[in-house]
């Protein structure tokens, strides 16, 4: 499914609103201005309530869908309607902010 190129100035929260970042953006292809995420580098995820005793906080998140047609440095780029999974709660990645011109099948 189509969607929105994720880069480094994207919103990404974890499912309990921990604020995640991608550990490895592409610098040589940007979008907005900003370099891209592709789904091979985790995300880390900082702020997360999610308690210990509950099986939390999430520490980090991983694409596990992005896009199928458009790569960045031979990987695919990560996309808001792709899929991620944080460790350990395996609990998604929300991408709430994203820019919305260049858009990833």
């Amino acid at each position: 499914m189509p969607g929105p190129i994720l880069h480094l100035g994207a919103t990404v929260l974890c499912a309990h609103g921990g604020q995640a970042m991608p550990t490895v953006p592409v610098p040589r292809v940007l979008v907005s201005g900003q370099p891209v995420a592709t789904i091979v580098a985790p995300y880390v995820v900082a702020g997360c309530p999610f308690p210990p005793v509950s099986g939390g906080p999430c520490v980090t998140g991983q694409w596990v869908v992005g896009a199928v047609r458009v790569l960045a440095m031979g990987q695919p780029v990560a996309i808001q309607t792709g899929v991620a999974v944080c460790a350990p709660t395996g609990t998604p990645l929300l991408p709430v902010v994203v820019q919305p011109r260049a858009i990833a099948t």
